[in-house]
């Protein structure tokens, strides 16, 4: 397994925005691009994702040649990787994810993932793997609790890591994930997962655009999907949204 190169930038709109940059200028990668500071960042759905100096915005640039719909599984690949960088500092136990990659630190949401693409010269597909960490702040104001590495660590550390030290972890921790997924396939990242991500059998809401769903978590499908079972017992496959478990719409 050969290390992907770490690019740290001072500041940046977007690691995200820079990873598009270079694709369309023919940067292949792999490449993890990291910024001290974003002035622009972004979460799914358009919304801000607020980057205080302290914290983790990293991207990765990768090409590949699988289809749209199989790349799209990156996103697990990246949530099992930050899962592995808060385990590394945090208090064992505390991290799970929420579906579909909103890696969380005793119930409080501490990252954020956003995976963008598109069509590279070379005939693939490019990826950008934005991945937002809390090391050291979490945002106030948020539509839900959010919360820092920092506030959870381990009795033997006394600080959230720095970024530089952050970033190479979770570069680690991706590779190995990633290497699984193309060596192994989608099922083994699927099914470790699983085991992070508590409420696959609860009640749900699901709000995708203009539209709210609600019924019960049935697990998910063998593409990640979640399945939902609604009241009238049909079943529905949700592939992107913003989704709440254990609530009531």
């Amino acid at each position: 397994m050969t290390a992907v190169p770490i690019l740290l930038l001072d500041q940046t709109d977007s690691t995200n925005a820079e990873a598009r940059r270079r694709a369309d200028a023919g940067d292949t990668g792999p490449v993890w691009i990291v910024a001290r500071r974003q002035t622009s960042g972004r979460g799914r759905r358009g919304r801000e994702w607020v980057s205080d100096t302290g914290n983790l915005a990293a991207t990765l640039l990768m090409t590949t040649a699988k289809p749209a719909a199989e790349a799209a599984q990156v996103t697990f690949v990246a949530a099992l990787a930050v899962a592995d960088l808060l385990d590394t500092f945090v208090v064992p136990g505390s991290v799970t994810i929420k579906w579909p990659n909103d890696v969380l630190i005793r119930g409080e949401k501490a990252s954020g993932i956003l995976v963008e693409s598109g069509m590279h010269a070379s005939g693939q597909l490019w990826l950008a793997v934005g991945i937002g960490v809390n090391l050291a702040h979490a945002p106030v104001d948020t539509e839900r609790p959010a919360t820092s590495m920092g506030s959870h660590l381990r009795p033997d550390i006394a600080y959230a890591p720095p970024i530089e030290a952050a970033a190479e972890v979770l570069a680690d921790a991706f590779s190995v994930w990633r290497d699984r997924w193309e060596t192994l396939g989608f099922q083994p990242v699927l099914d470790a997962w699983t085991v992070r991500t508590p409420g696959l059998q609860q009640p749900c809401v699901a709000r995708l655009g203009n539209e709210t769903v609600t019924g019960t978590a049935d697990g998910v499908a063998p593409d990640g999907s979640l399945r939902m079972r609604l009241a009238d017992g049909s079943l529905r496959l949700i592939s992107a949204g913003d989704v709440f478990f254990n609530e009531a719409a």
